[in-house]
């Protein structure tokens, strides 16, 4: 049997299961990609909002990258919720000391309910620090004014946003369009040179949690599996586009993107759920690769 490519994800873990390391392993899979975790927070975390977190010791977040490292190998990781300055400074250590590829940075700062999931302190090591290892780092627009103080009401601010943000030493920057107001959803890829615009169909629904987690692990895993990091992001985009419109309601507040999406409309995946009851007779454990 072929060996898939190995990406690992360095990020918080969401009881909930529509974000954090859960979306990403989820995305991984999802991209025929060997999926592998180092947690640096535990949140409480339903639909609802955070409701506690649970940093871990900085030395135990280093040593499950450095175990992944030394053993199994990486083709690409991805950061998401760092936490604190020093998780972000065990994290570049580790990145650093193993030489890890291909890292796509998801500078996680707020939930979608806007609880606060990075200190203070840590963005000044988030910018000396991890950004300039990044492959590609994905701010929305508020992390963007965060780490460069670049504000974005239009989209004719976000070249100048994703310039600013380039000086901090991340080899692509995709500032991320989607909170600006309009009918589609536009993203800006920059090098340094040349600006890449990716534009999508607005989807209208509320079950967004998990988009930002969803779309820098899909890049990852893009790029994982060889692609150069231009046609990464694409079907990233395309990949997280599908994935919201197929959201769900789930509990009372904010739903998740089905990360699955691809699978259910290829027919492999067993319907179920109290709105897609299985059919009569529906054949469990069959393997739908075979025939």
């Amino acid at each position: 049997m072929p060996i898939p490519a190995r990406a690992l994800t360095i990020a918080g873990s969401d009881s909930g299961g529509g974000a954090g390391i859960q979306a990403d392993l989820k995305t991984f899979m999802a991209h025929g990609v060997h999926g592998m975790s180092a947690i640096t927070a535990v949140t409480v975390q339903n639909s609802i909002g955070v409701q506690g977190l649970y940093e871990l010791e900085p030395r135990a977040v280093y040593e499950q990258i450095e175990s992944v490292a030394t053993d199994i190998g990486i083709e690409a990781a991805k950061t998401g919720m760092l936490a604190s300055a020093a998780i972000v400074e065990a994290v570049a250590d580790a990145c650093e000391r193993f030489a890890v590829p291909n890292l796509v940075v998801d500078p996680v700062a707020v939930s979608k309910h806007g609880d606060v999931l990075l200190r203070p302190d840590a963005l000044d090591s988030l910018r000396s620090r991890i950004l300039p290892l990044a492959t590609v780092v994905t701010p929305n627009l508020g992390e963007v004014e965060q780490l460069a103080g670049a504000t974005v009401r239009e989209r004719a601010d976000m070249e100048a946003a994703a310039r600013a943000l380039h000086e901090l030493g991340p080899r692509w920057v995709l500032i991320k369009g989607g909170h600006l107001p309009g009918p589609r959803a536009v993203d800006l890829l920059w090098d340094g040179r040349q600006a890449t615009w990716l534009d999508a169909a607005r989807i209208d629904t509320p079950n967004t949690h998990g988009t930002g987690c969803t779309l820098s692990s899909a890049i990852a895993a893009n790029l994982a599996n060889g692609l150069d990091v231009v046609t990464a992001v694409r079907q990233a985009k395309l990949y997280l586009t599908g994935a919201i419109a197929g959201s769900f309601p789930l509990g009372k507040g904010i739903g998740p993107t089905d990360h699955a999406w691809r699978f259910r409309a290829a027919g492999v995946l067993r319907p179920g759920g109290p709105s897609h009851p299985a059919p009569s007779g529906w054949p469990y454990a069959a393997n739908p690769y075979e025939g």
